[in-house]
C-alpha cells in the first residue's frame, strides 16, 4: 500500500489528474454556459 500511495504522488500521475481535473471543470462550464469560452 505504501508503494502505491508513492506511486500516486509522483509527478507524472498529479500532472495527468490535474490536466483532466482542469478539462472536466472547462467542460462542465462549456456545457452550462456555452459562450462564455467563445467570447474572444
Amino acid at each position: 500500500m505504501k508503494d502505491f500511495v508513492t506511486y500516486l504522488s509522483t509527478a507524472p500521475v498529479l500532472g495527468v489528474v490535474t490536466v483532466f481535473g482542469l478539462a472536466s471543470v472547462l467542460a462542465v462550464i462549456n456545457y452550462y454556459f456555452p459562450d462564455i469560452l467563445s467570447l474572444g
